[in-house]
């Protein structure tokens, strides 16, 4: 494997663009059939009031809620003008997959935020990354750790686990197949509600009064969390069900897209796993976080 661990493709015939899938090295392939199993069907409030679940940690004074704007009339988003324009929501079979083809499968949906204001926040998904489960060092679940902080990890696929780092941000992750399996959520190309994202980012910036740029707003992990109001509330909601936030059906788009698979980012003791190639982004997008030339060398050869 390359210091990048960069392999690609084109995307192939799944919506929203016709997409072949980007194998997993043989490696990972492997651990997948062999390791592989269904997550236990736990049962999930998703449709009650907006608040953590029984049993989900609530914040703590050091994790901040992030609220949506109060000064901003509703917005509706340019590219869906009224409901009927909306494309079906992705249930749960979309999300019933391993962690590596649901990372690929992200790529080009679009992700929904309803503020309590109906606000509808929305962007394309453009950068996502694969956590394995119990093999995988990199992961929180690694070696089978079961902790409050990382239930939703355990819980069906679809499940949202949201933590707090830094302590300062939030990331937001959806479990797959596979018990401590779960995809990254690490970049949106924004679509609609631009103008409360960028008020919603800008109140946690500091000393900074300079406006942000369309493409500084969802370019990682914490932004796009910051952008869209998602703080530890969100943690084990349900995608394919929750009220405030879904999983739309991206539209085609105008070419055939090349998806990249790269290392994962910020992985630095990990040993093998931190140069898997994990990580995965359309090439070419001004909305993707990192870019890894050579991976992206490594797809085009």
């Amino acid at each position: 494997m390359t210091p990048t661990g960069g392999v690609g493709s084109r995307v192939g015939s799944a919506a929203p663009f016709a997409r072949s899938k980007v194998e997993a090295p043989p490696e990972i392939a492997s651990e997948l059939s062999r390791k592989l199993r269904l997550k236990k069907q736990r049962p999930l409030v998703a449709e009650g009031p907006q608040g953590p679940p029984d049993g989900a940690h609530t914040p703590c004074p050091k994790e901040p809620r992030l609220e949506p704007p109060k000064t901003l009339a509703p917005q509706c988003s340019v590219y869906f003008s009224s409901s009927k324009d909306h494309p079906a929501r992705l249930g749960s079979d979309f999300f019933d997959q391993p962690a590596v083809p649901l990372a690929q499968a992200f790529l080009g949906q679009v992700l929904v935020r309803r503020l309590s204001d109906g606000t509808e926040l929305r962007g394309r998904i453009v950068e996502t990354e694969a956590y394995l489960g119990p093999e995988d060092e990199a992961a929180h679940s690694r070696g089978g750790r079961q902790t409050p902080r990382n239930r939703g990890m355990f819980m069906k696929p679809g499940t949202l686990y949201v933590y707090f780092i830094y302590g300062m941000y939030f990331c937001m992750n959806v479990s797959s197949q596979g018990d401590g399996a779960c995809v990254l959520l690490r970049a949106l190309e924004p679509l609609g509600g631009l103008e409360t994202m960028r008020q919603l980012r800008s109140a946690h910036r500091k000393g900074s009064a300079r406006a942000l740029k369309d493409r500084e707003l969802c370019s990682g992990p914490s932004k796009l969390c910051q952008a869209l109001a998602i703080d530890k509330s969100f943690d084990q909601r349900d995608l394919a069900r929750d009220q405030a936030v879904w999983l739309e059906q991206g539209p085609p788009g105008p070419r055939e897209p090349v998806v990249v698979a790269a290392a994962r980012v910020g992985i630095g003791s990990a040993g093998e796993w931190v140069q898997k190639p994990l990580r995965f982004y359309i090439q070419g997008s001004p909305w993707v976080s990192v870019v890894d030339r050579g991976a992206e060398r490594g797809t085009q050869a």
